[in-house]
């Protein structure tokens, strides 16, 4: 029996000063995110010439922080928790905040640096480099605590199968999308490959709010920058607050549902998916529309599956979830297996070092054999944590 109680499904890591230098090729560093000043003096990342620097802000956190003190400029890599960057400051964190160990994803806006890139060796060196520091340095300081996930590239099914086998082969425990692995727009065919790759090495695929084809990508470019401006009735802020509130309900849903009326887990159905920080809540509602739907249309719309799209969830797909009092609430709606707590550390949204305080008040309540399963078996199943 697991040892374990608490285990976050879904934290991050922002990339170390020196990242790039250490694990990115020489020839590539000119074109590598460049760390330079925001406009208050702290850090931010500047990804191409002549585009406004990215700060640190509200990805990454420190002690003391309130909510009025949140701001997207001025943190410093001197002033912040190492943790975010550094394994062995993580462990202590871990610590102070009562986690057993922590599931961890890449800062995506680093990662999409590199895939929206058209040249595709810097592409794939950069996200190796990416994986190979998560791996050799990062998850080296306890790799029993530090669970990393590869980001997968974007530039052919092949290549994305070859990284996928070099991360097991590192002792990562399952991968990340970002986009589909044809680099379509949706499922395709050519997708089968890695489907039944990522089947075969037992390495479950997660997807952090959505996926978008490189083609999509560069025609929005754009990168919160923390500058809130006026527009109209509604400012730039209060847009981006009212994207966080909807975070992945507006994708999430559909790609669960394609991936199951697609037939996918009937030609694999060993395929593990994981809907990362879109919460847990709505599903009780999504599973109910979606088998009603399928009963209803599948005649005319020729959808064949063996069994009904909730049961594929059940057995394919599992939610995290951050603060999800009502997922939690319906969990049986859910499913008790299908769901994983977490707490999106280092970002804004996590309660770190009172993480485990919110947890006991979220599951007040809840048998604890159902608290156990939610907030670390399923984790530990999935991973293999053991």
């Amino acid at each position: 029996m697991s040892l374990h109680s608490l285990i976050s499904a879904d934290s991050h890591v922002v990339e170390s000063p020196d990242l790039w230098e250490k694990w990115l090729p020489k020839e590539f560093l000119s074109r590598a995110p460049k760390l330079v000043k925001d406009s208050e003096g702290g850090d931010a990342w500047q990804y191409r010439p002549g585009t406004p620097p990215v700060p640190l802000g509200l990805v990454t956190t420190y002690p003391g922080r309130t909510y009025e003190q949140f701001k997207w400029t001025g943190a410093r890599y001197d002033k912040v928790n190492r943790g975010a960057f550094i394994g062995a400051e993580r462990i202590k964190e871990q610590r102070i905040d009562g986690i057993d160990a922590e599931v961890l994803y890449p800062s995506q806006r680093t990662m999409r640096h590199f895939m929206l890139d058209d040249d595709n060796e810097f592409h794939k060196q950069g996200i190796q480099a990416y994986n190979n520091w998560m791996a050799r340095e990062f998850m080296s300081a306890d790799p029993n605590r530090l669970i990393g996930l590869a980001q997968m590239p974007n530039v052919g099914v092949e290549e994305m199968i070859i990284e996928m086998r070099r991360a097991k082969g590192l002792g990562m425990r399952g991968v990340i999308l970002s986009s589909w692995p044809s680099g379509e727009p949706s499922l395709s065919l050519e997708d089968n490959a890695f489907w039944a790759a990522a089947q075969d090495l037992d390495m479950p695929v997660s997807i952090h709010l959505g996926v978008a084809s490189k083609q999509a990508s560069q025609a929005k470019q754009a990168i919160s920058t923390g500058t809130m401006q006026g527009a109209g009735m509604i400012s730039s802020g209060a847009k981006t607050v009212a994207g966080y509130s909807c975070a992945g309900l507006d994708t999430m849903p559909v790609i669960i549902a394609e991936t199951i009326l697609s037939g996918l887990f009937d030609q694999f159905p060993r395929l593990r998916f994981i809907s990362v920080e879109a919460g847990a809540g709505w599903v009780p509602f999504f599973l109910e529309q979606i088998d009603d739907r399928y009963f209803r249309n599948r005649g005319w719309a020729k959808v064949e599956l063996q069994m009904l799209p909730s049961e594929y969830f059940h057995r394919n797909w599992l939610v995290t979830f951050v603060q999800d009092f009502y997922g939690v609430r319906n969990r049986h709606g859910v499913g008790v297996a299908n769901m994983m707590w977490s707490t999106d550390y280092p970002h804004h949204i996590c309660d770190w070092p009172y993480s485990r305080k919110i947890a006991t008040e979220m599951f007040a309540g809840v048998p604890e054999h159902e608290r156990l399963q939610i907030c670390a078996g399923n984790a530990v199943a999935l991973y293999k944590l053991g």
